[in-house]
């Protein structure tokens, strides 16, 4: 299928080839008829990505002072290639999409194949969209209409914040798409309404609609347009649809407002806002968000838990269906507002001078006769041998910035990459010169050529892939963790046993050259160990942190240090008792210590804590053992004291990948890659279970 993506590196907008997204649970797949251009939005977007590395750090300090931080912990050089990656990332442009359903998932019930349908999905040819942000189309509207539904939403969002009442004044600054569209919603809702712009094609647009629309370069003031046309009571609301980058129009909206007025912010301008204005008028002021209630919560948007109606009357999905009746109803008139029509193949119509664009709204047009591809292939070439070749099956940051980097230089063969939407695996495959880009895992799985299949998704998903490329008779190399609890651990159990695929986790700090070191220093006599990760705090929103798609960061990321003490002690673990900051410590997983009991006898500490400094060392290992003491610093530097002809190992960042891919594309060759053994794998995945058990009971538990 064809996508239209963006470039921040290169400022490129190109209409890419890439492989159709397979319909997920939850989901409807839609095979797009038209999407409506926000130029406003997707302008923003394209002169970011057109702007200069200078020019993009000023409009992003927070951003610098992250790669500032970075700096200080690993190094010059790791950060550049970071930073470098994330702007190599396409963007995909678009959220105003029109089409059909043509395929409905799991749990989905309000679609059925067939259906027109309006949704925020993308510029491509077809799009997986969650059933909550889709909505029915009305017969009466076409195509072209039904493409407002979701900029409709965003001023009615920002409507719905003002509360208007019949009869008061509302004042939009900002004649754009969203400003019209609130406009005349707000002219329907029985408001006199007050509107301004800064041309003249869109102030006439909007006095045909029964708006007071002016110009203030023709000599308007408009506080005192505003004052004049209320009686000097001033507005009753003010609505800012504007992008601006001065903090006039926040001024000019508290100068035009009456006493107790409300102004809402849909629009993006300076906000230096004046106390002295806001304070002696009692102003409210709210930012809007987005389509409405519901927006950036998984919990809705992408697990359809939808809001009870009683208790949340608007939702972003009740949004877009207000819009559309709206719009069948000839509330609202937006066939006047299309500047132009193109075919997608055309799209440089639009984008080419987008920078410059009077339109109002661009509309594109797609071909229905499309047919679905979940594979493409992006480089043609014949594999050199069957031996060691690799399905990669995610392309998320850990592949694009870890796992293909490590690779590179080594002659991988990687036959497939998947991604869930194709953009990113595709993004990968050019860049990497790996063959296919699929969404579709079971191509990979069903392949003979490949013979290891490495998974690298959310950790949700890690257990059912891992046992499916076992059952197929793959080896599988999965990045930690291997399972979010016992049953997915006993479903593996029991496929490793019935199948002759070999299994690896993603514990490489055990193949750095500072783990090695130490571990040649120390042997297995026994040892006491403290690990700290300085982790840094994700917000709680993020789906680490969700237990059923995460499995939180002790599962998900403490097991790292787990294994490391498995490796240095040459010995399982046997018990553990995990404490946690804070009154109900069961709940904060994300600042806590494990105390590890050894079979050897050798004892260690995991410290696992979000509340660190940024700029201190990220890790952070020490070891004290036959009256030595090793200190490794962010497998930058290890110190050894006591430990003769010993004294200092320094290198760049080495978290040991690099030797970690490397020896299981070695290993692989001879039809195995279990570099780390079974027992241990299983040992160190039961041990982060044990941990939480301990958490939540208070006490040691010892590991099964």
């Amino acid at each position: 299928m064809k996508q239209i993506l963006q470039s921040f590196k290169t400022g490129i907008t190109e209409l890419a080839d890439l492989p159709s997204p397979k319909v997920k649970p939850g989901q409807v797949l839609i095979q797009t008829t038209r999407s409506l251009v926000s130029l406003g939005t997707e302008r923003m977007l394209v002169e970011f990505g057109k702007a200069s590395l200078i020019q993009k750090a000023r409009q992003q300090p927070d951003k610098v002072k992250m790669v500032l931080d970075k700096i200080k912990t690993e190094g010059l050089m790791p950060t550049i290639e970071t930073v470098f990656n994330k702007l190599e990332q396409p963007l995909p442009l678009g959220y105003c999409n029109v089409g059909k359903v043509v395929a409905v998932g799991r749990e989905v019930t309000d679609f059925k194949v067939g259906d027109r349908v309006a949704s925020n999905g993308q510029h491509a040819e077809f799009v997986s969209i969650p059933q909550n942000l889709v909505a029915h189309v009305p017969d009466n509207i076409s195509d072209e209409e039904a493409a407002f539904t979701v900029i409709g939403s965003i001023g009615l969002q920002g409507i719905r914040l003002i509360n208007p009442t019949m009869g008061e004044t509302i004042v939009v600054i900002g004649l754009g798409l969203i400003g019209l569209l609130s406009a005349e919603m707000l002219v329907a809702n029985g408001c006199k309404v007050i509107g301004y712009d800064l041309d003249d094609n869109k102030v006439e647009i909007a006095k045909e609609k029964g708006i007071i629309a002016f110009n203030p370069l023709k000599g308007n003031d408009p506080v005192k347009f505003v004052l004049e046309n209320t009686n000097n009571i001033g507005a009753d609301g003010v609505l800012i649809t504007a992008s601006a980058k001065s903090n006039d129009i926040i001024s000019q909206a508290a100068q035009m407002s009456r006493k107790r007025g409300r102004i809402t912010l849909v629009g993006v301008i300076g906000l230096d806002i004046s106390r002295a204005e806001f304070y002696e008028k009692e102003l409210s002021f709210q930012v809007s968000c987005s389509y409405g209630p519901g927006r950036y919560d998984d919990d809705y948007e992408f697990k359809g838990i939808d809001y009870p109606l009683p208790f949340v009357r608007w939702t972003e999905k009740r949004n877009f269906e207000t819009v559309l009746q709206l719009i069948s109803s000839g509330k609202i008139k937006v066939a006047n507002l299309i500047s132009e029509i193109v075919p997608l193949d055309e799209f440089d119509k639009i984008y080419g001078e987008i920078g410059s664009s009077k339109s109002i709204a661009s509309i594109i047009k797609y071909n229905e006769n499309t047919k679905l591809e979940n594979t493409i292939v992006v480089n043609k070439k014949e594999l050199k041998s069957l031996k060691g070749v690799i399905g990669l099956i995610g392309a998320g940051n850990f592949t694009k910035m870890t796992l293909l980097p490590a690779l590179k230089g080594t002659g991988a063969q990687i036959k497939h990459i998947v991604s869930s939407g194709g953009v990113n695996g595709t993004a990968l495959a050019r860049k990497h010169n790996i063959t296919q880009s699929t969404t579709d895992y079971d191509l990979v799985l069903d392949d003979k050529d490949v013979d290891l299949v490495m998974i690298t998704t959310r950790h949700n998903l890690h257990a059912k892939m891992v046992t499916k490329a076992l059952d197929k008779g793959k080896h599988v190399f999965v990045e930690k963790p291997l399972a979010l609890n016992h049953e997915e651990l006993e479903a593996i159990e029991e496929t490793y046993k019935n199948n002759n695929g070999t299994l690896m986790i993603g514990f490489n700090r055990r193949f750095s050259p500072h783990t090695e070191k130490i571990k040649s220093l120390v042997g297995n006599a026994p040892m006491n160990i403290v690990a700290t990760m300085n982790a840094g705090a994700i917000p709680s929103d993020v789906w680490v942190h969700d237990m059923q798609v995460g499995g939180g960061r002790i599962i998900g990321e403490a097991c790292h240090y787990l294994d490391l003490m498995v490796y240095l002690t040459g010995s399982k673990i046997k018990t553990v008792c995990m404490n946690a900051l804070g009154e109900n410590p069961a709940e904060n997983t994300d600042n806590a210590s494990i105390l590890v009991k050894m079979e050897n006898g050798s004892s260690g500490v995991v410290n696992y804590f979000a509340n660190g400094s940024k700029s201190y060392s990220k890790e952070r290992l020490e070891v004290f053992s036959q009256e030595k003491t090793l200190i490794m610093d962010n497998f930058i530097k290890t110190s050894g004291y006591g430990t003769k002809g010993f004294s200092k190992l320094k290198t760049k960042l080495d978290k040991g990948h690099k030797t970690q891919f490397g020896l299981i594309l070695e290993e692989i060759k001879k039809g195995s890659i279990a570099l780390i053994p079974y027992d241990e794998l299983i040992n160190v995945t039961k041990a982060s279970f044990a941990a939480i058990q301990s958490l939540k009971e208070a006490k040691w538990v010892d590991v099964e």
